[in-house]
This record gives structure tokens, C-alpha cells and sequence, in this order.
């Protein structure tokens, strides 16, 4: 079955990232109102997180649940909770039923990514509405593909309630991912470490490309949003900022995200349980002043980089203590000082150079970790054959040609 386009978005005028735009409208906030008839009198199964929310501060969940017209028979989320992602709030993994709609519940965060035919028993619609980072090493969007997967496989429809790319819509970089071999949670396909997509573009390249497993296509529909344009940054849609993950506490933080997110795949702390987690980086063994000579070298565009030092500490939100909890480190700080022109992944892969360069005896790598975020060897590869990091940056060049060529036929926002 083929996706079906249901509406193209009002297009807005450039502007720069200090002037007011429109309040973005939400996928989510026009199913109801225009697109009711894709879940009116259908049995509909919800993928999301706590990012579902409407423009009133409801979440989806309760809102489909309040509908006479729609069955909510299932729930899938990011670990158990699709209401909080903050770890000071008590979980209960053996909890099977959502408190407040007393829907099933399922995760797609650990072991199983793919829904089973059984928690799809009786689902007529999977309604997908979950905000995306803009990386391919952030989960949902691969989960995305798996959940397109199984309901290809049992003729269910998939409807996609998009949402911004908060790094904008024009900033695919990285290397694509390399082969099957590394399409697991980190990468459901070919698609490089930023792919400038918003979920619903991917789902329709998913679909329009074959990527599902078994070559089949699933009767895909997007709900897109109205009044985005490529050039936004997630500050600029009017929409309030909820963080996506629990260290990602500013949206600073997340720009910074989409490049240091590489150091956990070191033993090198990325700035959790700091003052500004993926921002700082450090170990109590860095020669952080060093390595802040050699990035600023570089003269990479729009960001400047600072020694500093933090001493990380274990906070509620937390998962486990964070890497180096208690030592005080030594760190590099990043600051954007021009989001026009920065190129995050690229900013982390640098940084992950430098530090390599001084300390190659002293870094640890989780090769495990590395191939979900970098799902390939080649950037390990040429860190150790001493590339630069304009060399490393070269060699994907033509492989990120080719996906933005392949990829644009998609794209639903000017």
C-alpha cells in the first residue's frame, strides 16, 4: 500500500533566529479537527512519550481516550511511562495498565523495538507522535521504522502526527550508516548521524524508498504540521521547550547534543550531572587547555571552545551516578556563537579528535556504544590512522550527497 499526503503546510518567509515567527501548529493539535476521519470508529494504538502533548498541555493519551468515537486500546512508549521521562518519578515495570486511561501498555525501549502480532491483536490505526532531536542515534526515530514494520506485515494503518526537526531541516552531516550490520536501535536504515527530517518526512522515505524489512510499504499518513519551514530552530516554532530526554535540560544542550553525544562511547565524561550536560566534556585526566588550542585552530564555523572544570553529581532525574560522579574534571566547554553557520555533529567529531590526539594511551572505547552512534568503523578507523578532522569530514561527503538527492522527494516543508 502506498503513504498518502494529506496536506501541505502553510510556508512562512525566512527569518532570522532572533525575530518572531507564527506558533507552529503541531500534527498533533489538527487530527481531531481535520483529520478525524483517519481514527473515527477505529481501534488505534498510541506510540508515544511525554512529548504528546496538545497545544492545551493534555496528552494525546487521554485525549483519544475522552473521544466517543475512537477505541485507545494500546500504548507504546519509550520504557513503561509515556507521561514522564524523569527517573525521581517511581516506576513500576510490572505496572501493565496506564493509571489514567487503563489502556495496555507496552515498552519498545529495551529488548523488543518491533511491536509483537499479539500487542497488535484487534489495532486499526498506529498513531506515532513522539518529538524528535534531529539524530539518528536518538531512538524514536528508529523505533519509528520498526513500528511501520510490523504494521506493514498485519495491513494496519500508520499515521504519523509530525513535529519540527528542532536543529532545522537542513542540516544532514555525519556519515550514513554503513550497512545491515549496524541497522539495529541506533539506525533502522540507511540515513546519516543528522538527517535534517522531521518524523514524518522519514516515515514517507521509509516507505518511498522500501526500507522496511521485507521490501513492503505500509499504508502510511502524515498529519504535518502548519507553519514550519526548513530554516527553524525548535525556539523559533512558539512552542514551549520540554526537554526529550533527561540531560538534554536546554535546547543549548541538545544543540550540543547532536555532535558530543559521541563521548559515550569513551571514558570521557559528555557533562552529565553538570551545569550543562553535552555542552562540557571532560575526565580528570584531560589536558583540557590543550585540547581547547588545538579545536579553536580549526576555525570551525559558529563555535569557540573553553577549558573549564566540573565536578559531576548524581541528581534525581539520573539513571545510574553519572561517569567521574565526585572527581572534579578537567573540561571543554562549548559555546555556539552562531547558529547560521554551526555544524554540530561535526563540532563533536573535532572534539573527539582532539582528545584522541592528546590522550590515544588514556581513551577507552565501548566499541558496542560507538557502533549504535556511529554505525560505522570508519570514524574510529580514522581517528586511529591519525585523519584530521577536515579529512574525516571529506570522506562522507559523497555518501551525504547521495541521501539528500534521494531523500528530498520527501520533504513536506519548503
Amino acid at each position: 500500500m502506498a503513504f498518502v499526503l494529506l496536506a501541505l503546510p502553510v510556508a512562512t518567509s525566512a527569518q532570522s533566529s532572533t525575530s518572531t515567527r507564527p506558533v507552529v501548529t503541531m500534527g498533533a493539535d489538527r487530527l481531531f479537527s481535520e483529520f478525524a476521519e483517519l481514527v473515527r470508529g477505529r481501534a488505534v494504538a498510541l506510540v508515544s512519550n511525554h512529548s504528546g502533548r496538545l497545544a492545551d498541555g493534555s496528552h494525546l493519551a487521554d485525549a483519544l481516550a475522552a473521544q466517543r468515537d475512537v477505541r485507545l486500546v494500546a500504548l507504546f512508549g519509550m520504557e513503561y511511562d509515556i507521561r514522564s521521562n524523569d527517573y525521581s518519578v517511581p516506576r513500576d515495570p510490572e505496572r501493565t495498565r496506564d493509571a489514567r486511561t487503563g489502556v495496555p501498555k507496552y515498552s519498545l525501549y529495551g529488548e523488543q523495538h518491533k511491536p509483537s502480532p499479539e500487542m497488535l491483536d484487534g489495532v486499526d490505526v498506529l498513531l506515532y507522535d513522539i518529538q524528535d532531536v534531529g539524530a539518528r542515534f536518538y531512538e524514536h526515530v528508529n523505533i519509528l521504522g520498526f513500528i511501520m514494520e510490523a504494521a506493514a506485515e498485519r495491513g494496519i494503518r500508520v499515521v504519523v502526527l509530525d513535529r519540527p526537526n528542532p536543529l532545522g531541516g537542513r542540516g544532514a552531516d555525519g556519515f550514513v550508516a554503513d550497512s545491515q550490520a549496524f541497522y539495529r536501535f541506533g539506525s533502522y536504515t540507511a540515513i546519516p548521524a543528522l538527517h535534517g527530517m522531521t518524523p514524518g518526512e522519514l516515515a514517507r522515505f521509509y516507505n518511498g524508498e522500501r526500507r522496511l524489512r521485507g521490501g513492503r510499504m505500509a499504508e502510511l499518513h502524515v498529519v504535518p504540521m502548519r507553519g514550519w519551514t526548513r530554516d527553524q530552530w525548535f525556539d523559533q516554532t512558539g512552542q514551549s521547550w520540554r526537554k526529550p530526554s533527561p540531560n538534554l535540560v536546554t535546547f543549548s544542550s541538545l544543540i550540543a547534543y547532536a555532535g558530543t553525544c559521541l563521548f559515550e562511547a569513551v571514558n570521557v565524561s559528555a557533562g552529565r550531572g553538570s551545569d550543562a550536560p553535552f555542552e562540557l566534556i571532560g575526565a580528570p585526566w584531560l589536558a583540557h587547555e590543550r585540547a581547547v588550542v588545538l579545536l579553536n585552530d580549526l576555525k570551525l564555523p559558529g563555535v569557540r571552545f573553553t577549558a573549564d572544570t566540573f565536578t559531576p553529581i548524581q541528581q534525581a532525574f539520573h539513571a545510574r551516578p553519572p561517569m567521574y560522579a565526585g572527581d572534579m574534571a578537567r573540561g571543554i566547554r562549548v559555546h555556539v556563537t552562531d547558529r547560521s553557520t554551526v555544524q554540530p555533529y561535526r563540532v563533536g567529531v573535532a572534539m573527539l579528535w582532539a582528545v584522541h590526539a592528546l590522550h590515544r594511551d588514556r581513551l577507552v572505547w565501548n566499541d558496542a556504544t560507538l557502533d549504535r552512534l556511529a554505525a560505522t568503523p570508519r570514524l574510529k578507523q580514522m581517528l586511529e590512522a591519525g585523519r584530521t578532522p577536515a579529512e574525516i569530514f571529506a570522506a562522507w561527503e559523497t555518501e551525504l550527497k547521495h541521501f539528500r538527492a534521494i531523500s528530498a522527494p520527501y520533504h513536506l516543508y519548503p
